[in-house]
This record gives structure tokens, C-alpha cells and sequence, in this order.
């Protein structure tokens, strides 16, 4: 289910990013909620036919990821229309913490609650939830797109080059493809961890992802107070150290489950402050026209190596032990803080929003 799920991410980001440079985004975005609501809509009319069926969940899983794929790439190109570069890091705090403090801690267990009073409930939950943000989207300003003539593959290799070709993010999407990498190699034995190193049940390794949870909210607090204080670099420098320290921490820390998840929630502050000037890195620096595109070819290259990181979690966890994982983990984040230290100084920023701003003149 799960290999379903994310395999959009992998097979049409490049094509999301043509469509959303060539559609006015706020009908992609329009576009991504109603593709939603049919899917959520199936789900409820399978379930009260009785025909749900496990081939039916893969369907319905694939198109749904789908349609995020388009949903965020387009909301992530909309930012930069309504919002001014200086409050770029407080829009992208907010919206990552509706993505990850929300979406993706607080809906499974109100999903799974609902699902107590029939399948039927969270499906029809859903279907409202994609009517409605259907209904906002269409309120969101958006400026017009001058249709492209270009072929797709033309337009795919004009945002990838603009993306490798710009030394600043192509600093920060290696970076972020390690971190990928690392990070899915230790969340792929998260669980075992918590069970057979730090003794704890399902309770237990609830609140340990309660944790996690919380340093995202915590994060929303201080991220634009930490960027405004140190600047993009040295606050995506600091960010990246933080993520060596606390996953070496993980590997060597006693069996404390205390001290583990207040690890684990400044990891989470760490990674929001890294994500925040990531993405508004890429909207402040990169034109409007190329937007989507580079915003999906960061998606696609920087996550491509996680299922492989998950892999390797589980191999190295097979022959080492489960603590290993995170040493390994955290040497690899040692090589992206060496990229984040030289690909990423004040002056490489300095010299990318000159080139920003020069570009935006010529236009």
C-alpha cells in the first residue's frame, strides 16, 4: 500500500511541473480537489455497496497521491504570487505545519475513530474536506500563464537544468536527497527501536510520535525568528548540524525513552527550520515561469533515493543491530552538512538573489 501510495511522487512530478507553468495554478490546484473528492466519493460508494476490496484501496491510494502531487506542487508555486519574499518563511512554516502537524499526526486517529461508526464515515469526512478546499481554491488570486508551445520533455529539461545549473539549489537538493536518505533508513526501524531497545508498547511508542508532533508545533513558534535572526544560510547550516547531532544522539543515548523523545522533538524543530528555507529558497530565487517545474524536480530527484534509505535501514538493522542504523544515519548527514557548509555560505545566497534579480529585470 504504502510503495503504491508514494510511487506518484517518483512517476509524474516532472509532468505536474509542465502543468502547473502552463495552467493558471489555481486551476491545477481546483483541479487536484475535485480528482479527491471523486476518488473519496468511490470509497464511499464501494463501501455502502459492501464492495470494498483491497485492489479497489490501491486504486483509490494511487489517484489520491496523485492528485497531491499536482495539489502541492501548485500550492508551492501559488506562494510566491500572494504572498511577498519577506514573509515567505512564515507562509511555508504555516503550511508545513498544516502538512505535517495535522495531516499527517492528528487525521489517522481521527480517521481511524471515525472508521469506528462504519467505513463509510471517513470516506464521506473526506468528500466534504475536498468540497470544501474545492470551493476556497477558487477565492485564491492567481495571475494568468501564457500557454507554452513547447514539448513537455523540452520543458521538463528547461526546469531541471534551471535547478542543477543553479549552484545554490543544487546544493540544497543534494542535501535534501541525503537527508532523505537518511532519514527513511531510521524511520524504516522507528518502531522496532522504540519496542526492543527502548522497552516501550504501542502507548509508549505513541507518545514517542506525540513528540515528534509537538516539536513541529513548537517549530512554528521560532522558525521565523530563527531565519530572520541568522539569515537563509547559516539557519539551513545550523539546521543540518542539528540533524547530525540528534541522530548520532539516538545511536549512543541509554535506553532513556525520556530523553529519546526530547530528541526526537528537536529533531523535528531542526527539520522544519531546514524545510522552511528550502522550499522558500527555491520560490525567492527561481522565476515564476519555471516555477513548478523546479519545485517538482526538486520532489522527484530529492526523494528518489528514500525507498532505497528504508531499504538500507532495514539491512543494516538485519546485520548490525537496530542502533546502527542511526550511526549510519548520521554519518550520511555529515556528508550533506559538508555540501549545506560550502554550497550554502551568505555569499552563495547573496550571488543567487543577484542573479534573481537581475533575471526578474530582463523579464
Amino acid at each position: 500500500m504504502q510503495v503504491v501510495g508514494q510511487s506518484p511522487w517518483l512517476l509524474f512530478s516532472l509532468f505536474a511541473g509542465v502543468l502547473i507553468d502552463r495552467v493558471r495554478r489555481t486551476t491545477v490546484l481546483g483541479l487536484a480537489f475535485a480528482v479527491q473528492c471523486v476518488a473519496a466519493s468511490a470509497l464511499v460508494a464501494f463501501g455502502v455497496a459492501g464492495a470494498l476490496s483491497l485492489p479497489l484501496l490501491l486504486v483509490v491510494a494511487f489517484v489520491v497521491t496523485s492528485a497531491q502531487v499536482l495539489g502541492d506542487g501548485a500550492s508551492g508555486a501559488l506562494v510566491p504570487e500572494v504572498v511577498e519574499p519577506d514573509r515567505l518563511a512564515a507562509a511555508n512554516t504555516r503550511l508545513m505545519l498544516i502538512d505535517r502537524g495535522v495531516v499527517q499526526f492528528v487525521v489517522p486517529p481521527v480517521g481511524g475513530l471515525l472508521a469506528g461508526f462504519g467505513f463509510g464515515v471517513p470516506a464521506g469526512v473526506a468528500v466534504a474536506a475536498a468540497l470544501t478546499a474545492l470551493v476556497l481554491s477558487r477565492g485564491v488570486p492567481s495571475t494568468a500563464v501564457t500557454p507554452a508551445a513547447g514539448h513537455p520533455l523540452r520543458d521538463i529539461a528547461e526546469g531541471l537544468r534551471f535547478l542543477v545549473g543553479t549552484r545554490l539549489l543544487r546544493s540544497i537538493t543534494i542535501a535534501v536527497a541525503l537527508g532523505a536518505f537518511s532519514s527513511s533508513a531510521a524511520l524504516a526501524v522507528f518502531v522496532l527501536y522504540s519496542h526492543e531497545v527502548l522497552g516501550l508498547g504501542s502507548f509508549g511508542y505513541g507518545l514517542m510520535v506525540t513528540a515528534m508532533a509537538a516539536g513541529w508545533v513548537v517549530s512554528s513558534f521560532v522558525v521565523g525568528r530563527v531565519v530572520a535572526k541568522l539569515g537563509y544560510s547559516w539557519s539551513m547550516r545550523g539546521a543540518q548540524f542539528g540533524l547530525v547531532v540528534t541522530q548520532a544522539l539516538i545511536a549512543v543515548l541509554p535506553p532513556w525513552p525520556a530523553a529519546v523523545a526530547a530528541v526526537v522533538l528537536v529533531e523535528s524543530v531542526v527539520v522544519m527550520v531546514w524545510n522552511v528555507c528550502s522550499q522558500s529558497s527555491r520560490q525567492r530565487l527561481t522565476p515564476s515561469g519555471l516555477l513548478g517545474r523546479v519545485l517538482t524536480g526538486h520532489r522527484a530527484l530529492a526523494w528518489g533515493l528514500a525507498p532505497l534509505g528504508a531499504l538500507t535501514g532495514g539491512v543494516v538493522a538485519s546485520w548490525t543491530g537496530l542502533r546502527s542504523v542511526w550511526l549510519v544515519a548520521a554519518a550520511i548527514q555529515v556528508v550533506a552538512l559538508a555540501v549545506a557548509w560550502r554550497g550554502m555560505s551568505p555569499r552563495a545566497f547573496a550571488a543567487a538573489e543577484r542573479a534573481a534579480d537581475e533575471g526578474a529585470v530582463r523579464a
